[in-house]
């Protein structure tokens, strides 16, 4: 992985570079990041780095002149930039294992299941699978993952055995570079077992350097975040998911511009609503508040089976376009609709929905739509969430039924 290859964080590549220049690596880093910042890239991209790290590199030679009289070693000059750093990485023999995960001096370790009943699975069982899975999903997320594997309805776990492997593996003496590095994703799957690296953490052995990649700060064993020097990755800003979506992905910029908005420094969610760009979100929202303003609980009912219906996911992306709108929304009021750049067809909508509710009103909405979102993702039960969450926009807008025209 390349700095190239992330969207955006050009300020964590930089400070990222830095560290290896200053001398100021830590032996063990936590990258922290919500779902689609690109945490994991990042720390792959730096596990690259620091695998073919100049300076150790420059380390391993001896200095001075030698005893047939050449000139003493040149002074390795670090790469300053990432830009400059991605091409010295291309220079490199060892690149190419590198990049294609089997470089013997980095090992992984991730959430995973047992193939069959009785199984006490470690990652290497799934190390195939993982270079696939980076490969084409750089900006999966951990359920992305269990469901690549075939996990379905099983928990993913980072087991005892996990960890009884990882001390093996770094143990060992580096074969190629000066660092053993391992990259762990998702630490929050360690139960108590993770306390068996605690000592490891604490006093690794030489050159060894640990890269936690987490998105919830909370779900890590405290004993192992305290161990850790914290690297934030934060929101993508819109105008980079833009950028990508247009160069990467051949999207017309329209339609970027709207997903970018709309995906909240998520790139992840911005590539998921690609794929869903033919749904129809805005009917569905219509046919939803015209059922909980006017239907009466017939047409309630009959929209909640449906959307039941549409998969985890698709139901995310309907929440979250719908809270864009009611975003959009506040600002048609506040800035008026000549300073608020979007579709003329959402911009309508937006301004249809400041004629149901107020601002308090729609900030109300805002908070319990984005809760919905978050118990989807904890796999709630969709009849049940949405049935609640019209009962609550019924209350919270009953004031001012107006019904939104077709």
């Amino acid at each position: 992985m390349l700095f190239q290859n992330i969207v955006g964080q050009q300020e964590v590549k930089q400070h990222l570079v830095e560290m290896v220049n200053q001398n100021r690596l830590s032996h063990a880093l936590l990258f922290l990041g919500k779902e689609g910042t690109g945490a994991l890239p990042l720390a792959l991209a730096f596990a690259s780095y620091v695998s073919l790290n100049p300076a150790g590199a420059a380390a391993a030679k001896p200095a001075g002149a030698s005893l047939f009289g050449d000139d003493a070693a040149a002074e390795v000059v670090l790469p300053a930039t990432p830009q400059a750093a991605d091409g010295w990485m291309q220079q490199q023999t060892a690149f190419i294992k590198a990049q294609g995960m089997v470089h013997p001096d980095i090992h992984y370790a991730y959430p995973v299941i047992p193939k069959k009943s009785g199984d006490k699975p470690t990652s290497t069982d799934y190390i195939s699978e993982w270079r696939e899975f980076i490969k084409l999903y750089p900006y999966g997320n951990a359920f992305d993952w269990l469901q690549f594997i075939g996990a379905e309805n099983k928990q993913g776990n980072i087991t005892s055995e996990e960890c009884a492997d990882i001390i093996r593996k770094l143990s060992l003496k580096s074969f190629e570079s000066e660092y053993k590095i391992l990259v762990l994703w998702m630490p929050e799957y360690l139960g108590k077992e993770g306390n068996k690296l605690l000592k490891l953490i604490e006093e690794p052995p030489a050159n060894t350097l640990f890269i936690l990649v987490a998105e919830n700060e909370e779900q890590i064993l405290p004993t192992i975040l305290s161990r850790c020097q914290l690297v934030k990755v934060p929101l993508l800003y819109a105008k980079d998911i833009e950028e990508a979506l247009i160069t990467r992905n051949s999207t017309p910029p329209d339609k970027a511009r709207q997903v970018a908005g709309i995906a909240e420094g998520n790139y992840h969610d911005a590539l998921q609503m690609l794929q869903h760009a033919e749904e129809d979100w805005q009917g569905l929202l219509r046919d939803w508040l015209n059922a909980t303003l006017k239907g009466g609980p017939v047409a309630q009912v009959k929209w909640i089976d449906d959307v039941s219906k549409l998969g985890r996911e698709k139901q995310k992306q309907f929440l979250r376009y719908f809270n864009h709108l009611l975003e959009q929304s506040i600002r048609l009021r506040v800035m008026g609709p000549e300073r608020v750049q979007m579709p003329d067809n959402e911009k309508d909508f937006a301004a249809r929905l400041n004629k149901i509710a107020a601002v308090s009103q729609q900030q109300v909405m805002i908070e319990e739509i984005d809760k919905a979102a978050y118990y989807i993702e904890r796999n709630a039960n969709a009849k049940m969430l949405f049935h609640a969450l019209t009962i609550k926009l019924y209350h919270i807008i009953q004031d001012k039924a107006l019904i939104l025209a077709d």
